[in-house]
This record gives structure tokens, sequence and C-alpha cells, in this order.
């Protein structure tokens, strides 16, 4: 059993504040302060109370349950493996990790097969998982082969020194040669099936830093660097700059030109610091061939 505590830096809700200062979602803060394991001042409370500002919460995280996700044989490309972790090339259509009716294909149950350790710090469903990307969005994740190691990155993502950058293919012609997008994102009030830029204090802060690479006659190929790791962040950010990635069928536009099974975005870059030899690392990997085939026809057009 794992005892935190925090002091509200705002007035906001108890499983708000909670599901900013740890790794857990506010569903799994309301499940602990439902179970009696979340209390001010040696009382229990309800994850929708309100915190002053200077209250302190606490709450007592239960041991990590065993792991119980099926290995699978399923192909994914591991980039690296040491000891203490690995790096993966996640493909487009692949779900990180299993969920609620969905315990099967992910890339979780891939690695259960490859690799022999995985952390238990995100329980059973989720061992060795440190971030996630979108299930069709492609790229680079690093996965902790043992505790330690997923603390170290854990902090690293949380100070910022674990650096994320993807490429996008955007709709339109971004004028800007680069710039930063801050906003704060929380569930759309109209569709809770997505993200959305939310009006100030209303959600958790934002920010996306953006390059042009490449601009064609009518799309814009972008680097993106994340500062923080919202949900659809660089998705909703991109809709947001009035230029939502090609081929996104939750933000991009309803009628799209290439025949596509999800959005072109790929974390193509990864840099982080190896939690035990102290060793910067920065691992590639190119675009999918779907990807290129685009900015091929795109090329040819320009």
């Amino acid at each position: 059993m794992k005892r935190m505590s925090f002091a509200a830096d705002r007035e906001c809700r108890v499983d708000v504040l909670l599901s900013e200062r740890t790794d857990l979602t506010r569903s799994a803060v309301k499940k602990l302060a439902d179970e009696g394991n979340v209390t001010v001042n040696g009382k229990t409370v309800k994850a929708g109370q309100i915190l002053r500002v200077g209250t302190e919460v606490e709450i007592l995280i239960p041991d990590p349950e065993p792991i119980c996700a099926v290995p699978e044989d399923i192909p994914v490309e591991i980039v690296y493996e040491d000891a203490d972790i690995a790096v993966v090339n996640k493909p487009q259509g692949m779900t990180v990790h299993a969920g609620a009716g969905n315990h099967e294909g992910t890339l979780v149950n891939a690695l259960l097969f490859r690799l022999r350790h995985l952390s238990g710090i995100n329980g059973k469903l989720r061992p060795g998982i440190v971030h996630r990307i979108d299930k069709d969005t492609s790229g680079l994740l690093v996965v902790a082969k043992n505790d330690a190691a997923h603390l170290s990155l854990s902090a690293q993502i949380a100070e910022k020194t674990c650096k994320r950058e993807y490429l996008a293919l955007l709709e339109g012609v971004v004028k800007e040669d680069n710039g930063t997008v801050s906003t704060e994102m929380g569930r759309d009030p109209k569709d809770r099936l997505k993200m959305a830029v939310l009006p100030e204090g209303k959600g958790r802060v934002a920010v996306t830093d953006f390059f042009v690479e490449k601009r064609f006659a009518s799309n814009t190929l972008v680097r993106f660097s994340l500062h923080t790791g919202r949900t659809h962040q660089i998705r909703v950010h991109a809709k947001h700059m009035g230029h939502p990635v090609v081929g996104d069928p939750l933000y991009g536009y309803k009628k799209q030109r290439f025949a596509l099974d999800g959005q072109l975005l790929h974390a193509f870059r990864l840099t982080l610091t190896h939690p035990v030899t102290g060793e910067r690392m920065c691992f590639e990997a190119p675009l999918p061939d779907y990807f290129e085939r685009v900015l091929t026809v795109l090329q040819r057009e320009s």
C-alpha cells in the first residue's frame, strides 16, 4: 500500500487534483474514494468534494495486482532492448493496453509474449506501460521492464526531460514556420468521446510546439513536440490551429481525399535518459509506408 498526500493549489475537486498529481484516472480516484482510501484531515471524502486552496488530501494506493493479461504471438517491432527498458515501434491500428471489453490484440499482449519482464506499477492490464499513443497513431514508445525503470521514466515525462516528437500531415497550408499552442483541454462537453480546448480554468494545461517541415499545395508536414501528454493532444491542437490531421476520424474533415485507416500521425523520435546508466539516448522510427505514399502523391502535385 502506497500513501501519498498533496496540497490543493487552487479550488478544485478531489478527483481532479489527484488525477493531475498521480498516474491515476479520475475514475480510478473515484473507485479508491468509494473504498475509503481518500481522506482530508483524517476523514474519508468523496471524489467530487471541492478542496479549498491549501487543503491537504491523502490517498492510499493499493499494491499493484498481479499481471494477468494473456501473452499473444503478435508481431511488433522492438527497436531497442536491454535489462531495464525496451523501445517499440507500435503500428497503426494497435491499442496500447486492454480496456473494458478489450483484452486481446494489444501491444501489452504482444510484449508479454516477447519480453520476460515488465514493470508491475500500472497493474495487471498495463504492465510496463509508461506512456501511450492513440490506437491509430503509429510510432515509438518506451516500455519499463522493472519498477525502478518505470519510476525513473515517469519522472522524466513529468519533468519534461523525456522528449517525444511526432510528424503529422495537416490539412491546408500552415503559414507560421513554427510556434507553440498552449491551451486548457478536457472532455468535449458535447461529445464525451472527444477531447476539446476548454475555457481557462475548465481543463488541464496542454502545451505543444510545432515546426513546419514541408509545405505542399494544400497540405503541410509538421513536426510536433509535446510538453504535456493530454489525451489526443496533438490532434486537438491541430484542429485548434485550423489544420486538422489528415485522416483523423474524430477531429479531421468529414470528407477525406485519401483512403486511410486513421490519422497520419507518427511518433518518429523519442529522446530519454537511461534509468540506470544515465546515458542520453535518442531513437527514431521511419514513417510508415502508407504515410510515405501520401507524401509521394503530394510531392508529385507540387
